[in-house]
């Protein structure tokens, strides 16, 4: 009768936990909304330019450096070994000074890839917290972080929405 009473305990407690967490839980996605976002276009979209532009230098210069080959190996018997050589190695030093330009563009783009994300982020996260206070949302999950859920609980468009109302542009400085 003792246990009997227990167990009856301890299902009661256990069934009123469950009953009192009515924590509101819901996901969204982020990369969604930066990839569809009105702001999230634009700065996209810069990003793209700059990468098209670095590419765009990178292959002038492979053809340059092509031309500036093909042109030296023609003159090869003309001219003498030493000038041959010196050609030789003002080349090398071209593509030396190219390579370490193109590293510093590219170190450039990603500091602004991270500028960019930091920033959207920050913008985001600031509505989030709004709508998650107005709308009593207790915890809001990364849909990338979810194996699964009802999609009743994804909350991406009317973010999105809200942060194409706020947010139709970002500068970034």
């Amino acid at each position: 009768m003792l246990i009997s009473r227990y167990i009856v305990l301890i299902f009661f407690l256990f069934c009123s936990n469950n009953s009192f967490s009515s924590e509101k839980i819901v996901f969204i996605d982020i990369n969604y909304i930066f990839a569809n976002s009105i702001a999230g276009k634009d700065l996209n979209n810069e990003i793209k330019l700059k990468n098209e532009k670095l590419n765009y230098e990178i292959d002038e210069f492979k053809k340059n450096i092509e031309n500036q080959k093909k042109k030296l190996l023609s003159q090869k018997n003309v001219i003498s070994v030493e000038e041959y050589n010196n050609k030789i190695l003002i080349i090398e030093e071209n593509i030396k000074e190219m390579n370490i330009t193109v590293n510093k563009n590219k170190t450039e783009l990603d500091k602004f890839k991270l500028k960019v994300e930091k920033i959207f982020s920050q913008k985001l996260n600031s509505l989030i917290e709004i709508y998650s206070v107005d709308n009593s949302i207790d915890i809001i999950l990364r849909k990338s972080n979810l194996l699964m859920a009802k999609k009743n609980l994804d909350i991406t468009n009317d973010i999105l929405s809200l942060f194409n109302k706020n947010f139709e542009k970002i500068d970034i400085k």
